[in-house]
């Protein structure tokens, strides 16, 4: 089944230590009880109506996604909705668990609630009578009329939703029209928002724009605005926040899924537009946006012109996923070339600028009056400037790569359950003593969006999918 297969393959990112304040006994049974008290406690006292947020205050007073929100709201991007409903469904193929499947299908119904007529899905869902009549929901109404209709790629929100709707739909055999039908409704929204030329725009609302020439490649600008010009960019060409990667990545899965070849070849399209996207000499990587000019563009006002070291990794990843599955050697050798430049843009402290200047090549930041700087002695908090570099990671893949006859390039790994060991039993250990009377994992901390909030500790969608795997992978671990 491809869900075992994906989290199988999933279970080494996850078996990591837990820091608690102590480790209590356990066994296969315990773990299952408190899988079961921690999954009751989220659904029952952290959802509305079946969706979720990033965090609620440990007296649940409190809830906000990327904003604060109130009872009747439910949040998008992961981890919120789509990704607690993701480790429910994790936990059930591990382990077989019905409680965890009966989540998992939950946040799915909860989902369905919030499809948009543009075939995905926005910031956040509405559960509210009255707060519902702004947004063109698919189950109210056929017709869009004035409700908001914007479907958003940003963030992997839109991407999420259709990724953990489809495993669902996978794991109950399509046994559920409901479900099958949005995943469907849902990938056909992503099929009809790409580009002639293959990229995606960071926002949908049902119709596509024309692009001038799709075989247009990328090309610098004479000259680029300083100043921050303020204009509409969700109709750009989007790699920012990895946007047309995870498109890909999701259609790629799709087409495993359904075994429908529409979506294989879609999802090779977005990668041709990457080999359309990559500046010439003397910067071959990538810039987050693209105008309809192919050239690099402003997003916000700390998103300016400019090679990015940030997404630009996760393409060439993407772009050596593609030659496996493809054998087309352009994407080896688009990452080769790629590979070599940024070589060369690793600052002294072994991580990379997120921005670096068109031709000059010189790392761009931001002061905290976000004006356009040189140095990275003032920069904003909310936004990594800098990050870390995994070309070493990646030129191993291509190593590896290189030594692949092209006919043996793409071989499924077969789906292995984790085995017992004292790891596995120390993490588990350690996630069941932190869980408290009421099934919570409370932590220390804020809430972000509340500036007169006194809270000091929350309860994390992070942490509890983070814990509800990790019980999960203990239990399948028992046998």
């Amino acid at each position: 089944m491809n869900t075992l297969l994906r989290v199988c393959m999933f279970l080494m990112s996850v078996l990591v230590s837990v820091h608690t304040p102590g480790q209590e006994p356990i066994d296969r049974a315990s773990a299952a009880r408190a899988m079961h008290q921690a999954i009751k406690f989220f659904r029952t006292e952290v959802s509305t109506h079946g969706g979720y947020v990033f965090r609620v205050s440990a007296d649940l007073s409190q809830r906000e996604g990327e904003v604060a929100v109130g009872n009747s709201t439910a949040w998008i991007e992961p981890p919120a909705t789509p990704a607690v409903g993701q480790a429910y469904l994790d936990a059930y193929v591990l382990t077989g668990d019905r409680v965890a499947m009966e989540a998992a299908k939950e946040t799915a119904k909860a989902l369905l609630q919030g499809q948009l007529i543009s075939g995905g899905w926005s910031e956040s869902i509405e559960f509210d009578s009255e707060k519902r009549k702004k947004f063109a929901y698919r189950v109210d109404s056929p017709e869009p009329g004035k409700r908001s209709n914007l479907t958003t790629f940003d963030d992997d929100k839109t991407q999420s939703a259709i990724r953990f709707l489809m495993q669902l739909d996978d794991a109950i055999e399509q046994q559920d029209a409901a479900i099958h039908e949005a995943v469907i409704y849902a990938l056909d929204g992503v099929l009809k928002s790409q580009y002639a030329n293959g990229a995606w725009p960071q926002r949908f609302d049902g119709e596509t724009s024309q692009v001038r020439d799709p075989r247009r490649s990328a090309t610098y600008l004479s000259q680029w605005p300083r100043q921050f010009p303020n204009e509409k960019y969700t109709t750009y060409y989007t790699l920012n926040d990895s946007t047309l990667v995870d498109l890909i990545a999701t259609l790629i899965e799709a087409s495993d899924i359904y075994d429908d070849p529409k979506y294989l070849d879609a999802a090779q399209h977005g990668g041709n537009f990457l080999l359309l996207a990559q500046m010439p000499m003397p910067q071959p990587g990538w810039a987050q946006q693209y105008n309809d000019q192919m050239q690099p563009a402003w997003a916000r006002k700390f998103e300016p012109p400019a090679i990015t070291g940030g997404e630009s990794q996760a393409v060439m990843r993407m772009l050596l996923t593609l030659y496996r599955r493809t054998g087309d050697r352009r994407y080896f050798e688009a990452v080769e070339k790629a590979l070599a430049y940024y070589r060369t843009c690793v600052r002294a402290d072994g991580m990379l600028a997120r921005f670096y200047e068109l031709q000059t090549n010189r790392p761009l930041y931001f002061t905290k009056q976000y004006e356009l700087t040189y140095s990275d002695s003032d920069m904003p908090t909310h936004y990594g400037f800098i990050v870390e570099s995994s070309l070493d990671k990646i030129a191993k893949e291509l190593e590896e790569l290189a030594r692949i006859p092209l006919d043996e390039l793409w071989k499924p790994s077969l789906p292995k359950s984790p085995k017992p060991s004292s790891k596995i039993t120390k993490d588990a250990s350690g996630v069941l003593a932190a869980l408290d009377e009421r099934g919570a994992w409370v932590e220390p901390g804020k809430m972000k969006s509340y500036q007169e909030s006194n809270v000091e500790s929350v309860i994390d969608s992070k942490t509890f999918i983070k814990n509800l795997r990790m019980l999960a992978i203990y239990i399948a671990s028992q046998g």
